[in-house]
């Protein structure tokens, strides 16, 4: 059963950013997994050849579902196969961890390991990519900076350097070329469970900005 969570999107510029990041830098965290404050990560999407999720995304239906792979900051090490559900303006995600080899597999269109024991998710994304024909459709590549609070178990991130692979799909190799998506694109996120407090909604408030629908798997999808 998925936990949905409260999200907020924004596209800001630059200026934007550096206030934000000021004022997060007094009221918030770090993720302590963030190298210098921020990580490196690619994911690998997949959709049908109708283009359903990109479709949907662009339609604003309601209630979708994406499929990725993704790592960080170019460890092979830890890579996760992940589902995630849109419902109005709530998020749920779904992860498990895959090897290295089953990543290059599914990327490559390999569905042989997808039902071994365990595979809880993999089995899932088996069953669509039979029912459904979901393949591997495109790389997105970004920076990430992510800030923590505990109360509301809150989430705010800056995503930025947003690059797409066009058509490559060769999700494992670091020579994949890739391109921007357009103009700097900067994307503040914040997600939350049940409140969001108000030192943190005072920290990301910007005037004449508005909640965005920005995709970053549908802008990527710039070049087909």
């Amino acid at each position: 059963m998925e936990q949905y969570r409260h999200e907020m999107k924004i596209e800001i510029n630059a200026s934007d950013a550096a206030a934000i990041r000021q004022r997060l830098r007094f009221v918030a965290s770090s993720d302590p997994h963030a190298q210098n404050g921020r990580y490196e990560i690619r994911s690998l999407y997949f959709d049908t050849p109708t283009n359903r999720a990109l479709y949907e995304k662009l339609d604003g239906i309601n209630r979708r579902e994406k499929f990725r792979i993704r790592y960080y900051n170019g460890d092979l090490s830890l890579i996760h196969l992940e589902k995630k559900c849109k419902y109005n303006n709530l998020t749920a995600k779904r992860s498990e961890e895959i090897s290295k080899m089953e990543a290059q597999a599914l990327a490559a269109g390999d569905t042989s390991w997808m039902l071994s024991k365990g595979h809880v998710l993999a089995a899932e994304l088996y069953r669509k990519m039979k029912t459904q024909q979901l393949r591997p459709k495109t790389i997105v590549d970004y920076t990430r900076e992510p800030f923590v609070y505990a109360p509301g178990n809150v989430r705010v991130t800056l995503d930025y350097h947003i690059r797409t692979g066009m058509l490559c799909t060769d999700f494992l190799n670091p020579d994949c070329p890739t391109a921007p998506v357009g103009d700097e694109i900067i994307i503040l996120e914040v997600k939350w469970d049940a409140f969001l407090p108000d030192i943190i909604r005072d920290a990301v408030q910007l005037e004449a900005r508005r909640c965005s629908a920005f995709s970053k798997y549908a802008a990527c999808r710039i070049y087909g």
